[in-house]
């Protein structure tokens, strides 16, 4: 994964002589996460004012609030709802020399109005006693051999849409219609449940490959997940399109709110997200793989591997999604 390394320099966290607080809305609910503010006010004397909420539900309040919004940043996960923000004007572009060394280019909106700092990549599981040759690309999840096989969320998830988004830009909008039809007609059961049910439809033999975000699996390996940490050693999985475009990502991914009444408070926290120090508190907390590079894994998601990632603009990605839940609901998907 491309990743650049911050300097001493860059990361310094001075205190500095602008307001002393930060209006966080954030759709992020780790517990991890606590360390990760309580740090970052430590090192800066900013004390964080946290809204915690759906994404979407932010979003909506901050466009209500207008102009005299107390939102400073705004945190949520998967392009498709921060290029969501973005769309709806409540964000604003930033210049910072940290954040452009650090973040890699495709993990950045085209105009700086939102970073990703963590990534969770959308891979396959399968059952390898019974998937002797499994599917390797993400075009192979449409092969008639996978007939009757495979798990998937609904076609109306963020991380549905994003893959079919990813496709589209990748390959054209003909090869993602093709690819949505044929992914239909490989469904073990009708698409149904979150990520770790996908998982659990593997292990209980009710599919024998599932589409999930790594970091469902990787929670499973740190700590008991029901029906799933029992039965670890039963599944195996696959980083897609290895050696082509690379396995799709999702993101965690901030921006600076278009009315911050804190603006340079605002800029310093998301500047202090790319540092390594909270780098290892933002992924590791969610077990995701972070951005920056030199930032060492945690144990679980090491023990998943490290892999090739897809370049595309992330932001490219988000302008598909309405695009691809049309072909998701013209060729049939629920």
């Amino acid at each position: 994964m491309r990743n650049l390394i911050l300097s001493t320099a860059l990361v310094a966290l001075a205190a500095p002589a602008f307001a002393q607080e930060l209006n966080l809305y954030s759709s992020r609910h780790y517990d991890t996460d606590e360390r990760l503010y309580s740090d970052f006010t430590e090192a800066t004397g900013i004390a964080i004012n946290r809204i915690d909420g759906n994404a979407d539900e932010l979003v909506e309040r901050m466009v209500a609030e207008g102009a005299n919004s107390p939102a400073d940043v705004l945190l949520t996960v998967d392009a498709s709802r921060i290029a969501r923000a973005q769309a709806a004007g409540v964000l604003q572009s930033i210049d910072s020399d940290v954040l452009e060394a650090a973040i890699p280019a495709e993990l950045q909106h085209a105009d700086n109005q939102w970073f990703g700092f963590s990534t969770r990549a959308r891979v396959f599981f399968y059952a390898p006693d019974r998937v002797e040759t499994p599917p390797q690309t993400y075009a192979d999840l449409a092969d008639p051999a996978y007939e009757d096989m495979i798990c998937m969320r609904s076609a109306t998830n963020v991380y549905s849409q994003t893959l079919l988004a990813s496709i589209i830009e990748n390959e054209g909008e003909e090869a993602a219609r093709e690819w949505a039809t044929g992914l239909l007609n490989n469904l073990a059961r009708d698409p149904q449940g979150g990520d770790t049910d996908q998982i659990r439809g593997v292990v209980s033999g009710e599919c024998d490959i599932a589409i999930s975000n790594t970091y469902y699996f990787a929670r499973a390996i740190r700590k008991d997940v029901d029906g799933v940490s029992g039965n670890i050693e039963d599944v195996a999985w696959v980083f897609p399109n290895q050696g082509g475009t690379g396995a799709h990502v999702n993101i965690s991914a901030g921006g600076v709110a278009a009315h911050a009444p804190n603006r340079e408070n605002a800029i310093a926290f998301l500047e202090y997200l790319a540092s390594p120090q909270a780098q290892q508190y933002f992924a590791n907390g969610n077990d995701e793989y972070p951005v920056v590079e030199g930032t060492p894994l945690s144990a679980s998601v090491a023990e998943l591997g490290d892999f090739e990632a897809d370049t595309v603009s992330l932001s490219a990605v988000a302008e598909n999604v309405a695009l691809a839940q049309q072909i998701y609901n013209e060729t049939g998907w629920e």
